[in-house]
């Protein structure tokens, strides 16, 4: 079944009771989400159509907040922020008008209908175990639902995509979703990257020291810091196998030992490796994307497993890294 993607339309004319309040919305209906006119007095720990929007605006200018979910968070904050410095605007991390206006350049819908596909329901899905070993002997590791794979499709949390489809069933070939439209241009090769550890992030800079992209990220922990320094791109692998090895693991079972594991989606590193020329570390995708920027890793650099393909394809080997506190 070929994909079906049909954008809503939404008059400018007048504005709904909802959005003339000013009041942030809980309403994620798309005529609400698409409508540029809304109103976006919303910061720190708001939630719903607004937010929603913002986020969708936001990953598209390539200024991802993650895991889009409508919820006002640290990871939106950040990208906020990093938005308006690019922009020249001031770096209030907080949806004003100025702001507001900025991404609302951006005139394409945020919200769009999707019909689910025979390849989207097809698999294989299946549960993907804790324990290492037990991995090790999965023949992948793929995705363990269709609302799962949806989600990364979309940027999105599973749980978002039910809530903007209730009654819908999103494990069914033919079904007619809302889901949001992420589609952007690709980014330009960055001439270098920062890895900042003071706020868990990770920049993409053109020649000219604009920022190109910026990323959640998360970033070491006191067991195993970040590598601080001045390092280079050696190259990336796409849908990685990952080689366990129980003795770089701090908090390891002391019973394990060394394994391979399979490729896919929910691998350790996710779908792709960008190798650093420091043994044993590199950025890479996660199989929790929803944790990112909010827990420690071992060292390396963790991203979403679309940021960490975003970035795999703006980097080229010897492409500086510059990790720093």
């Amino acid at each position: 079944m070929n994909t079906k993607i049909i954008f809503f339309i939404v008059a400018a004319t007048s504005m709904s009771p909802a959005l003339a309040a000013g009041a942030p919305t809980l309403q994620l209906t798309a005529d609400i989400v698409n409508d540029a006119g809304l109103i976006a007095r919303v910061g720190p720990h708001s939630r719903g159509a607004a937010v929603l929007r913002a986020q969708i605006l936001l990953d598209r200018a390539h200024f991802s907040p993650g895991e889009i979910d409508a919820v006002f968070g640290s990871n939106t904050r950040k990208a906020l922020a990093a938005f308006q410095k690019s922009t020249g605007l001031r770096s209030s991390a907080r949806l004003d008008e100025p702001t507001w206006a900025a991404l609302n350049r951006d005139t394409a819908p945020v919200l769009m209908q999707y019909v689910i596909t025979d390849a989207d329901v097809a698999g294989p899905y299946a549960p993907v175990p804790d324990d290492m070993l037990e991995k090790s002997g999965m023949p992948a590791l793929g995705y363990e639902s269709v609302q799962e794979e949806l989600g990364e499709k979309f940027h999105a949390s599973p749980q978002l995509l039910q809530r903007l489809n209730p009654g819908k069933d999103l494990a069914h070939a033919g079904e007619e979703i809302v889901a949001p439209n992420i589609e952007s241009a690709a980014l330009p090769k960055a001439a270098k990257i920062i890895v900042d550890q003071s706020d868990s992030t990770v920049s993409l800079l053109a020649a000219s020291g604009k920022t190109l992209a910026q990323f959640p990220a998360t970033i070491g922990s006191q067991h195993d810091p970040l590598p601080i320094g001045r390092w280079k791109i050696k190259g990336v692998a796409r849908n990685p196998v990952f080689r366990y090895n129980p003795k770089l693991f701090w908090d390891a079972n002391p019973k394990h030992t060394k394994a391979t594991l399979p490729p896919g989606p929910n691998n350790p590193v996710g779908v792709v490796w960008v190798d650093l020329s420091i043994e044993h570390y590199g950025m890479h995708g996660t199989p929790e994307p929803s944790r990112i920027g909010k827990t420690h890793s071992h060292g390396c650099i963790r991203l979403t497993n679309w940021d960490a393909e975003a970035l795999s394809r703006a980097v080229s080997p010897g492409t500086p890294a510059i990790l720093q506190q």
